[in-house]
């Protein structure tokens, strides 16, 4: 019997340590892989909080049928798309993310951040999801597979299309800023 199994019995049977296990297996996890798409901490950290009390909302009706772990995915998935529609809408300079990270000791940390983010939103929903599944979440491509519910052949065609389109837009971006630099000279 596998250990997800009985821990979500046991859970299901309302035992306490069995609910800081769960947690403790997959909240680092979740929390990387919605620090992944909304790229601010305490959000992240909000979002993965949501994921385990919706997850735990519905443990009742959940049924085991594999790794767990993809169905947390899953719910976090959908709410960070939530998270970016509603972010969307709010100007950049009113995002708490903007206002949090002014500090110039946190500078070289805000402008990778920035250029991931740049280089992720440059890759259409269904390719992102790939990369950030297989860099992010380092799953197997079998898993990633599993978890989006789409053929291995699929996955690997996104991922290799995924990165020929971020090599693309860096050579863009490196020959941008190469420019610029030529011109102030």
């Amino acid at each position: 019997m596998h250990s997800d199994f009985r821990l979500i019995r046991k859970m299901k049977q309302g035992d306490d340590t069995a609910f800081d296990l769960f947690i403790h297996t997959y909240y680092k996890n979740i929390l990387i892989y919605c620090h992944s798409h909304c790229f601010d901490q305490k959000y992240a950290e909000d979002l993965t909080q949501e994921t385990f009390i919706r997850f735990f909302i519905k443990l009742s009706d959940y049924h085991y049928r594999g790794k767990t772990l993809n169905y947390l995915y899953t719910i976090a998935g959908n709410l960070c798309k939530d998270y970016l529609k509603k972010i969307k809408e709010t100007p950049v300079e009113e995002t708490e993310f903007v206002r949090e990270h002014k500090a110039v000791h946190q500078m070289e940390y805000v402008l990778n951040e920035i250029f991931i983010e740049q280089a992720l939103k440059q890759l259409p929903d269904e390719l992102r999801e790939v990369i950030t599944l297989y860099y992010f979440q380092e799953l197997k491509l079998r898993e990633i597979s599993e978890t989006l519910q789409i053929g291995l052949p699929l996955v690997k065609y996104r991922l290799k299309r995924a990165k020929q389109q971020l090599e693309e837009w860096m050579r863009k971006e490196e020959n941008y800023e190469f420019g610029r630099k030529d011109e102030k000279v």
